[in-house]
């Protein structure tokens, strides 16, 4: 069996995505037309993780550059990989409990809308996770 069609998968870019979740509503954005990767796209807001940082520092930071706010409660929950224009290797993480105001820096616009409304995403890596996330959810509560 010939592999040449499979991607390198140590060629992914690592990302980090924040499905920020409350009173059952999770935080969509509306990615901006200019963005080279999705435009128009409605996913779940995440960002790329810089050289020598980790994922949670990337984590912090991305939520403050593209929020305005501070996770104070956090947890990974999956890992996928996704093919845009580069292959991403998105690491998803719950965030259910945060200080300040959320703003929309780097998004055309924020959505919250139903846990349960996964046809809202436009991605179907999203579409996923948010059923990884659903699926934890239930056993902890």
């Amino acid at each position: 069996m010939s592999t040449a069609l499979l991607p390198d998968l140590s060629a992914a870019c690592d990302c980090v995505v924040f499905l920020l979740v409350r009173d059952g509503q999770i935080l969509l954005e509306k990615r901006s037309m200019q963005k080279v990767s999705g435009p128009g796209l409605l996913s779940i807001p995440g960002g790329h993780v810089d050289p020598g940082e980790s994922n949670e520092q990337a984590l912090l930071r991305e939520i403050q550059e593209e929020l305005g706010v501070q996770p104070l409660r956090w947890q990974h929950f999956c890992t996928l990989y996704y093919q845009t224009a580069e292959l991403q290797r998105n690491h998803y993480y719950l965030v259910d409990d945060w200080e300040g105001e959320i703003q929309c820096f780097e998004a055309e616009s924020l959505h919250w809308v139903g846990i349960n409304d996964t046809e809202q995403l436009d991605v179907q890596e999203d579409r996923m996770a948010l059923q990884a996330c659903r699926q934890l959810m239930d056993t902890v509560c």
